[in-house]
């Protein structure tokens, strides 16, 4: 998945309570929420793994 601020790809990022997405170019962080509709397939899949995602 791609940011949406400067076109890197994103990277699911799981801390102690929180995932996000984390552009590795600009650093820019996604809430999952934010971005669910433009979710792609292996996102999606990576998502899968987690049990519960919180939205905070």
């Amino acid at each position: 998945m791609k940011c949406k601020e400067c076109d890197e790809t994103l990277k699911v990022q799981r801390r102690c309570r929180q995932v996000r997405l984390t552009c590795s170019g600009c650093k820019k962080e996604y809430q999952i929420h934010e971005v669910a509709a433009e979710l792609d397939p292996e996102t999606e899949a990576e998502l899968e793994r987690f049990t519960c995602i919180i939205y905070d």
